[in-house]
């Protein structure tokens, strides 16, 4: 009595292969909110151009920006590049990721930014942020 080993059957089942992405297909949009300090010794008309110039970069990339706030010359928790103050500014953005990866490599490389960051929110809010309420008080 031989034991012999059988290998595995003759049926072949048919191999699933999942449709390949189409490079037209539209890249998923999502919604972010992204903060960003600048240097203080710059003057909040070049903050504002500075924004302007991520706005118009953002656009040609597919993405849309909802709203800016500025919200000013504000003093930092710790120091940063022994830097004690920054230009704080609020974008709202809906894009795709590709257009975000992008924009955060600008920033590390941009010598007018000292911290910024981006957030996945689930909706953006067109109301002015907590932020632009407190201007009237101060640091």
């Amino acid at each position: 009595m031989s034991h012999a080993r059988q290998g595995p059957s003759s049926k072949r089942f048919p191999r699933f292969t999942a449709p390949l992405p189409k490079n037209s297909r539209e890249p998923e949009m999502a919604f972010y909110e992204h903060v960003l300090i600048s240097r203080p010794d710059i003057s909040p008309a070049q903050v504002e151009s500075l924004t302007e110039e991520l706005t118009d970069f953002l656009k040609t990339q597919g993405a849309t920006v909802g709203k800016t706030e500025y919200w000013g010359l504000r003093n930092l928790s710790y120091p940063i590049n022994k830097q004690r103050k920054g230009h704080y500014t609020l974008l709202n953005i809906d894009g795709p990721a590709e257009a975000i990866a992008e924009l955060e490599r600008r920033q590390r490389i941009s010598d007018d930014t000292i911290r910024y960051m981006t957030v996945k929110v689930d909706k953006l809010d067109d109301e002015p942020s907590p932020m632009m309420g407190r201007k009237g008080r101060k640091d």
